[in-house]
């Protein structure tokens, strides 16, 4: 476990420790880590008892009770974005608790220095201090600003080459648990391993590497890939690329199911190849608001058809939420028990969550239910009901 780890649940044994233990019980079929049971789930901030017995959730018109979802890449959401600091985090996961989000990574953009050591700091601020009815912010998931300069994709225009150094500094603003590298930039290998060693993951992203350089990338510790195929090198059956690195070898990757950024048919390449594929939003501050301007960073987007994009017309992050993302994996073929797994038990997985991201005794009590057409219907945060309202 890294000192990150460490941090985080010592974090939580003394909150819990000061929480007034009040129990409850939901009834439904709930999903525990070896299957469906029909019968109830005890609990106060954590998992207490699961009675029941195996069952065919389909014979039945109980709801569905299922691990709380874990997005490990939000820029926004409720018209804030993470880079702009202060309350956004506070805002943004508020946002997204209402859609069944109970834990997640705060994703900065590629930026000056000055600027991602503002966002960190409120970020660390609102680990430290979790307000009722947000998601959890586990820690922070920089994308930028070690990436190809030639891959922004949607990111401004200040890449630039890592140092071990900088990683640190960051590192003491908020829990860096997860940094996208572009592994072809000079140095960047060996940056991958000292940050892998330090219990930080690392996933490739942003890349206009090979496949070598990908497969050189999972050798010195990289563990999963950034948005799978988007604004990286792509599949050619001559020349395989980031994407043909993440289809031959990858564990892990995440992938934004909005059937927007990729192909239901490219999703479900992923979804045979990686074993343990995961699903993130790259949701901004568009996400839960009307048509209009948001800013992402420093760049304006703009929220329309469903979609959000820079003035070009390239997509920029998404308006996904995690509920949606559900829906939109059980639309393609997915079972519901596995399209659970894809939006939490493998990004906490990944993570090295292990009290997270599944309904067994001593977990977190994260939960949501969800009626027979998978609209939420509640939210439990470490025990806490989340107020579903827009207030």
């Amino acid at each position: 476990m890294s000192a990150t780890q460490t941090r985080n649940e010592t974090h939580n044994e003394t909150r819990n420790e000061t929480r007034n233990e009040t129990h409850s019980a939901l009834k439904g079929n709930i999903l525990t880590p070896n299957g469906w049971i029909n019968g109830a789930v005890s609990f106060s901030d954590r998992i207490g008892a699961l009675q029941g017995g195996a069952a065919d959730p389909a014979l039945n018109g109980d709801d569905y009770i299922i691990p709380g979802f874990i997005d490990l890449h939000v820029h926004g959401g409720g018209g804030q974005d993470i880079m702009e600091g202060g309350d956004a985090p506070h805002t943004i996961a508020r946002l997204h608790a209402r859609h069944g989000t109970t834990a997640m990574l705060a994703t900065t953009m590629t930026a000056p220095t000055d600027d991602i050591v503002a966002a960190l700091k409120a970020v660390g601020a609102a680990c430290a201090g979790p307000r009722r009815g947000g998601a959890r912010i586990l820690g922070v998931h920089l994308e930028g600003p070690y990436i190809n300069a030639g891959k922004l994709g949607a990111q401004p225009g200040f890449a630039r080459a890592a140092t071990l150094d900088e990683v640190r500094r960051f590192a003491t603003h908020a829990p860096l648990r997860l940094v996208t590298v572009a592994p072809e930039i000079e140095g960047h290998l060996q940056l991958v391993r000292a940050m892998a060693d330090a219990g930080i993951r690392v996933q490739i992203g942003h890349s206009a590497g090979s496949y070598d350089d990908g497969v050189a990338a999972l050798a010195h510790g990289a563990t999963g890939f950034t948005h799978l195929f988007n604004a990286m090198s792509g599949l050619h059956h001559r020349e395989p690329g980031m994407v043909g690195a993440a289809l031959a070898h990858a564990e892990f990757a995440e992938l934004i199911p909005d059937l927007l950024h990729v192909h239901p048919g490219a999703i479900k390449v992923a979804l045979r190849a990686i074993p343990q594929l995961y699903c993130v939003t790259d949701s901004t501050a568009a996400t839960g608001m009307p048509d209009g301007a948001y800013m992402l960073g420093s760049q304006q987007v703009h929220k329309c058809m469903g979609g959000v994009r820079l003035a070009d017309g390239t997509l920029a992050g998404s308006t996904l939420t995690m509920d949606q993302a559900l829906r939109n994996l059980v639309g393609i073929g997915l079972d519901l028990a596995d399209a659970s797994r894809r939006v939490s038990t493998n990004a906490a997985d990944f993570l090295g969550e292990s009290l997270r991201g599944r309904l067994a005794p001593g977990c977190f009590a994260d939960l949501v239910v969800l009626d027979r057409e998978l609209n939420i219907k509640a939210v439990y945060i470490e025990g806490e009901a989340c107020d579903l309202t827009d207030a």
